[in-house]
């Protein structure tokens, strides 16, 4: 299968039997019986009227055998006529209802989907592209609508080809067997074909979600690829994954289209056996000449929908495989797994760790028997070198992923019997690419709190500068941020994503700081802001820089997933350990009277390539 790189199943997915998906998707049709009753009965009325038509024209050709007359052929057209104009509104309709119950089910299975995929952990958008989820939410439940809307078709054509039947009984069941003998003959083929037809939709399915992820991927680090000049190798990306999905979809088109040729050659020799046995009867008068028409006509009619099975059969597939993957995304189990669902009314904001031990996978311990007392109100900054366990922390503290053993308690309660959504209400979290959404700096600063005003907005933005961040804006609160953020500096969503925080007045405040530069003047009002936030919550700040770890109570430092030092920075430096080492490192060129070391001339400067060192 080396062929089909990346066309694996997630790690949740899952294979339902038929038997088990059709119990699901009917449970979403469950809520609609009125309309589906109706849609039964329109289905019902169409194939009596169906089946009529050819039943009415071979009478009238027997009587004009019998008795040549104009009127009877008046009225074999009047009678068509009718059925077909019956027949047109019959279906309109059906569709019509068809069309709203299908809309409904799949607004539905879309929200459900949606949900599901937003409640899920963090955990589980980090090991899964987005893409693909996406197209799990958008193009499976489209081609599982196309699907119910074949069903009902099919369902009309099989209700003609079962009336049909009852009437060539009446004629002669030796000829109605002969039809009818074929019937083994093409449920045998698509019985076969089915497991053939699941696993090339799968696989359909699998590479067009890479398709999306891929496409994804490149419009949203567009920018990245620009700085870097390199549009060439994300097209080329791009190339490699449609170039798979072309072959995987050829291969698909070939298995499906296999079918066509075998039926139409057993409709071929069915059409001529009756032809055939029919004409020898009809001329030994067993039958009638209308009765052999009548024979004819059905074989056709009888042959339609077999075909339609076959071919749908591949699009029913299709279905199957959306469904399927549909729901493997809504019954995907959570990581995070909480005990019991406790109100949480208030927090003061006290954190323990208490031997907790953490890891993302089995090979990668981060957390092995920490411990950790946050006191109520206190500010605290973690600091160490990367891998350390900073950010694993916070994101504990968020029940963002599962620890695997000892105990987090948030004011003495254990943290897995909170209800996480109230829970979260009091959380306060600034990342460290602060994500914006389009729309305005005040839509922004209001999204945790819905009912504030602008000029409470406001009041609240000038207690930081006194406003003049807000002054720099062009629109000042109306200013559009654009597609996450990216028309202000990153700065200026530094300081919206703060003032998100600010108004929202959070028991417990994490930050893990940005490391990127930004200009003296903005990082002093983002001082101002993240002391605003300190005075009111717990806070715990993954700091980078300078002016945060000498204002916060107290200074952690990890390695390795350990405390080996705490204390405030200047007893810290005294101590003149890995916190000392570690303030050499990233903070003491942070410092206003910092002088870095004169480069020696007779000495290369490190890092640059010898093309890149300035001339002397």
């Amino acid at each position: 299968m080396g062929f089909f790189r990346g066309l694996d199943a997630e790690a949740y997915d899952r294979q339902y039997s038929d038997r088990e998906l059709l119990r699901r998707i009917l449970g979403y049709f469950g809520a609609h019986r009125k309309q589906i009753a109706g849609v039964a009965i329109l289905i019902t009325l169409i194939a009596l009227a169906g089946a009529a038509q050819p039943i009415v024209v071979a009478n009238g050709l027997d009587l004009l055998v019998q008795t040549p007359r104009v009127g009877i052929v008046l009225t074999m057209v009047a009678a068509v006529l009718v059925f077909g104009v019956f027949n047109w509104g019959g279906n309109w309709a059906r569709r019509r209802i068809t069309a709203r119950v299908i809309g409904s089910v799949i607004t539905t299975l879309r929200h459900d989907a949606f949900q599901a995929s937003i409640t899920h952990d963090m955990s589980f958008f980090d090991e899964f592209q987005s893409g693909r989820i996406i197209s799990r939410t958008t193009s499976d439940t489209e081609e599982f609508a196309q699907v119910v809307q074949l069903v009902t078709d099919l369902i009309s054509q099989l209700l003609l080809v079962a009336v049909l039947i009852v009437a060539l009984l009446r004629i002669s069941w030796q000829l109605t067997l002969m039809v009818l003998v074929m019937a083994p003959l093409v449920v045998l083929l698509a019985t076969g074909f089915r497991r053939l037809a699941r696993r090339v939709t799968r696989r359909g399915f699998r590479v067009l979600a890479d398709v999306n992820a891929a496409i994804q991927e490149a419009v949203t680090g567009i920018s990245v690829a620009k700085n870097f000049r390199q549009e060439q190798a994300i097209y080329d990306d791009f190339a490699e994954v449609n170039r798979q999905s072309y072959s995987v979809n050829l291969r698909r088109g070939y298995a499906l289209s296999m079918i066509f040729p075998i039926l139409n050659a057993l409709s071929g020799v069915g059409t001529a056996l009756i032809a055939y046995l029919g004409g020898i009867a009809s001329a030994n008068h067993t039958i009638s000449i209308g009765d052999w028409y009548l024979f004819i006509v059905s074989l056709d009619r009888f042959w339609f929908p077999m075909i339609n099975i076959a071919a749908f059969w591949s699009q029913f597939q299709n279905g199957l495989s959306a469904a399927e993957r549909i729901f493997a995304l809504i019954d995907a189990e959570p990581v995070v797994q909480q005990r019991d669902c406790q109100p949480v009314a208030h927090l003061k904001g006290e954190i323990r760790f208490e031997a907790v031990h953490f890891r993302y996978t089995n090979q990668e311990e981060v957390l092995k028997d920490f411990s950790l007392h946050i006191h109520t109100g206190e500010s605290v900054a973690l600091v160490g070198h990367t891998g350390a366990g900073k950010s694993s922390i916070a994101r504990l503290i968020a029940r963002f992923y599962e620890f695997q053993d000892g105990q987090i308690t948030i004011d003495g309660r254990d943290i897995r019997t909170f209800d996480l959504q109230g829970y979260r209400q009091h959380l306060g979290i600034v990342s460290q690419m602060p994500f914006l959404f389009s729309g305005t700096v005040a839509e922004n600063i209001r999204y945790a709190r819905p009912g504030l005003s602008d000029a409470e907005i406001e009041a609240i933005a000038r207690q930081i500068g006194h406003g003049e961040w807000l002054e720099a804006l062009p629109g000042g609160l109306r200013t559009n941020v654009g597609e996450r953020g990216a028309r202000l500096s990153m700065g200026q969503r530094q300081l919206v994503a703060l003032m998100r925080v600010l108004v929202q007045s959070p028991a417990i405040f994490i930050l893990d700081e940005a490391t990127a530069s930004i200009d003296p003047f903005t990082e002093t009002q983002i001082q101002e802001a993240t002391a605003l936030i300190l005075q009111r919550s717990t806070s715990l700040l993954i700091a980078h820089r300078l002016s945060t770890v000498r204002a916060v109570d107290r200074i952690i430092v990890l390695e390795n997933g350990r405390i080996i030092e705490e204390g405030n920075h200047d007893a810290l430096m005294a101590r003149g350990g890995h916190y000392a080492e570690l303030y050499d490192t990233y903070f003491r060129h942070q410092s206003p009277d910092y002088q870095p070391p004169p480069l020696s001339k007779t000495e290369p400067q490190l890092f640059l390539p010898t093309h890149l060192r300035q001339r002397e």
